[in-house]
């Protein structure tokens, strides 16, 4: 069964490029991790400062060893303060 998180991000104008830096790194290092399917950084197209993040793990427990990995947690550390809001969205897959 797939585990989904979706994260509505707003950038603090001023950090967009170094916010950008940050989660392109976590999503790149996500990327290897065992039980990660996908890992998408959604940027709106009228706003840079707007970002959606689209995250596929195999199962919940997937997840939470993404969350205890070193690149999550240098994300919490360095990107996370150079935002406005963060809205995390957890899903799981229905079955037909």
């Amino acid at each position: 069964m797939s585990y989904v998180l979706v994260v509505n991000i707003r950038i603090k104008p001023e950090n967009v490029d170094a916010f950008m830096r940050e989660v392109l790194a976590n999503a790149k290092a996500a990327r290897t991790e065992p039980g990660c399917r996908q890992f998408e950084v959604l940027v709106d197209p009228q706003d840079k400062s707007k970002l959606m993040l689209f995250e596929v793990y195999d199962d919940e427990a997937a997840f939470q060893a993404h969350a205890a990995g070193a690149a999550f947690k240098q994300y919490l550390e360095k990107a996370v303060p150079l935002l406005a809001s963060r809205e995390r969205h957890f899903y799981k897959r229905a079955l037909a």
